[in-house]
This record gives C-alpha cells, sequence and structure tokens, in this order.
C-alpha cells in the first residue's frame, strides 16, 4: 500500500537495528548500497552468518504485528 506506514534508514557497520516497525506494518522493503547480512526479530542481532544481501539487492519480508519487531544489518564483505 501506498504511502508506506513509515521510511527508516539505517547506519551500520556493526549491527545495527532498526527502530521497532509500526504494529500495522506486514511488509517491509529493504535496500542495500552495500553488501550487508540482515537479521529480522523483536531484539535482532546481524551477523556475517545471517541473511546476506549484495549492494543494491532489494527484497520484500513479511513481518507479523508484533509489536517490536525490528531489523538489524552489519556490514558483510
Amino acid at each position: 500500500m501506498e504511502p508506506p506506514l513509515a521510511e527508516q534508514k539505517i547506519t551500520y557497520g556493526s549491527s545495527t537495528q532498526s527502530a521497532a516497525f509500526n504494529a500495522k506494518t506486514r511488509l517491509i522493503r529493504i535496500y542495500t548500497d552495500s553488501i550487508c547480512s540482515i537479521e529480522l526479530g523483536t531484539n535482532p542481532t546481524a551477523t556475517t552468518s545471517t541473511g546476506r544481501m549484495v549492494a543494491g539487492q532489494t527484497e520484500y519480508h513479511g513481518v507479523t504485528s508484533n509489536t517490536g519487531m525490528m531489523v538489524a544489518a552489519i556490514t558483510n564483505t
């Protein structure tokens, strides 16, 4: 649905969490301009072993209505 409920940008090196998603959020779009790994959850910690994304990649993820859901990202070259 447009417009989005919220837009977030996170700057990462080590594992960095986003702000919690809106309770009405059901689908998120993740775009990265650098190689990274991501993890979703209520207290996520991204590691170089979690899902890897390449620079310029876009992914969509369905999320639960659980308040407190976030994404974490870490540099992974």
